[in-house]
This record gives C-alpha cells, structure tokens and sequence, in this order.
C-alpha cells in the first residue's frame, strides 16, 4: 500500500481502561506505520498488555511475553524524524541498535525531548487521552511493570471518512 494511503486508517485500541485511538504519519515513518497496521489488523496485539508504565514518561506494551523481551516477525530499520516526543505520540520500542523495532510500542504520556530524533514516532492519539492517564497512574512495581493487569483487549483498524472539500 503506499504511504499516502495508509493515512487513511487509523487504529483502536480497546484497553481494560478504556479506548485510546490513534492516526499514523506515514509521511515520516511509513515503514513504521505499515507493520503496526499489519499487526493489528492481523490480532498480534489482541491480549497483550502495557508490560511497563512510567508516570509522566510513557506507556509500553505490544510484547508477545508480556516482559520486554519479545519480538514480533519482523524488524524495522529506524525512521527517525523531527517529530516531537510529546504526550500522546505513538513510538517504536527498541533496543539498544537503532534499527531493532519491532513490535513493542510506547505511548508518551508527556514531553520527553531526550527522545526526538532518537525513536521513530509514527503516530499520535486523536482521542482517549483519559485512558492514558489511567493506565499511566497504575501502581507499579519492579522494571516498573503494573501491579494490576493493563490490558489490550482488542486492536481495531479502522478506515477514517475522507476529508470533505
């Protein structure tokens, strides 16, 4: 699909907590935007949880062991672009190499400037910013993994209306 296109669809994120839904910038990171869409329109995420929350940093989750560990199928070359790593945008996890995404997502719960141009930030929440602050304000406890399950139920693409003339 080409990158103009995959503006067009958006993802909801169906959580314990509540709804987060998120539009993509293919513009900048299309690869990025591709292999969340191919995830969650294929279930990867389906029942995977928020494995490590930080209070006024970010929301991680998307890994298939629930531990920080896991991989997805692919890995994805980095994408950095001059996106700002504000609350809300949507960025890939990965490792110490630059080019080891995969399928660990995070989710800015606020600034984090140390960030830009060093993740590859591929989206940003257009609504749910409630459930963000709920699943960030959970209690924590070691590697800062929530007491209390976070959980994505279910991931739904959806195709955004085209803007009207």
């Amino acid at each position: 699909m080409p990158a103009a296109e995959l503006a067009n669809f958006h993802v909801v994120l169906d959580t314990n907590q509540g709804e987060m839904e998120v539009e993509f910038w293919p513009e900048v990171a299309p690869n990025h935007v591709r292999n969340f869409l191919d995830l969650a329109y294929n279930g990867f995420y389906d029942k995977k949880t928020f494995h490590r929350v930080i209070p006024g940093f970010m929301i991680q989750g998307g890994c298939p062991q629930g531990s920080g560990m896991g991989d997805g199928p692919r890995r994805l070359k980095a994408e950095f672009n001059s996106r700002k790593h504000v609350k809300g945008v949507l960025s890939m996890a990965r490792s110490s190499n630059p080019d080891s995404a995969s399928c660990q997502f995070f989710v800015m719960h606020a600034a984090s400037p140390h960030l830009d141009g060093q993740y590859s930030g591929f989206g940003k929440l257009v609504r749910g910013e409630q459930t963000l602050d709920k699943i960030a304000g959970t209690r924590t406890g070691g590697n800062d993994k929530p007491v209390s399950t976070q959980m994505i139920n279910k991931m739904q693409v959806v195709r955004v209306p085209a803007a009207k003339a």
